[in-house]
């Protein structure tokens, strides 16, 4: 299969364009840059030199595919309005490579993090939240999902609060990257909230998994850990970076501030029943001793 890619050299998109060139597939990368179109093609795929507010690129690269694979977002959480414009724009390249690929019985796999359900472990039944500053890019994605009624073989791979490699990625990145300003190796709260985790490795079996087999209108989670306490995260980067663990204001960590300090566990079991997968990689917690101090 040839699959076209965005996002494909950031820290989970170049795991999936190694496993799909591992796998036997053939990959067409999104590159903004010459120095993204470099890595493309040390990675062994074509680049395609467009970003994400060019649909006519998205369009052109779906129409040489035989599936899409979407990962890429800004990450620029500075500021609301940063993030606002962010969704904006993955909302309207997601409609481009809809409207390409409508009628086409193509995948199109879209990402989304997963959900928060007060009291247990979220599933993959349960919906996304339409509310907050990422609310519009779960409207995105179940405006992907209602794509199967239109031909389109639409998929979406819920990704956990942090996706981890070699200590890199993720909520978890966000704390150590705070703790090095600071000083102070934070958690917000009292740290018994949990956060789910995948490595990026697992994370990128599982995108190939849903573009080769998901059905239309499908949802999977992409989720190793069901739930890290926050403080126990906190406590290893504190080692590794030889700091202090400390309790500190949501605020600390900005427009990220009240997400950071909900308890979000989540299940893959119907994932990995359905699929057939199942993490190999390092959980967050071992990972986190690559961090670099």
């Amino acid at each position: 299969m040839r699959v076209f890619v965005t996002g494909g050299t950031g820290l989970i998109g170049s795991a999936a364009v190694a496993e799909l060139l591992g796998s036997g597939h053939s990959v067409l990368a999104l590159a903004r840059s010459d120095a993204s179109a470099a890595a493309v093609r040390t990675a062994g795929a074509e680049p395609l030199r467009g970003g994400l507010a060019d649909p006519d690129v998205l369009r052109a690269g779906a129409a040489r595919a035989d599936g899409v694979i979407h990962l890429a977002f800004s990450h620029d959480f500075s500021s609301s309005e940063a993030i606002t414009a962010a969704v904006a724009e993955e909302t309207a390249a997601l409609a481009a490579l809809g409207e390409e690929l409508a009628g086409s019985d193509r995948p199109l796999v879209a990402v989304a993090g997963t959900p928060q359900t007060p009291g247990r472990p979220s599933t993959e039944a349960d919906p996304l939240s339409t509310e907050g500053m990422m609310g519009g890019r779960s409207l995105a994605v179940a405006a992907v999902l209602e794509l199967a009624s239109r031909g389109v073989r639409s998929t979406a791979v819920r990704l956990p609060r942090t996706v981890h490699n070699q200590g890199r990625g993720g909520f978890a990145e966000v704390l150590a990257g705070t703790a090095r300003q600071t000083g102070v190796s934070g958690y917000p709260g009292d740290g018994t909230q949990r956060w789910p985790a995948v490595h990026a490795l697992d994370a990128a079996v599982l995108l190939r998994l849903a573009l080769e087999q998901a059905p239309g209108g499908s949802s999977w989670h992409a989720v190793a850990d069901e739930g890290d306490a926050v403080r126990d995260i906190a406590a290893v980067i504190g080692r590794r970076l030889g700091l202090p663990v400390e309790s500190v204001p949501s605020q600390t960590y900005g427009p990220l501030g009240a997400l950071l300090a909900t308890d979000q566990p989540s299940s893959s079991a119907d994932t990995r029943r359905a699929l057939g997968w199942e993490p190999k990689q390092p959980r967050l917690l071992d990972d986190l001793a690559n961090l670099q101090p």
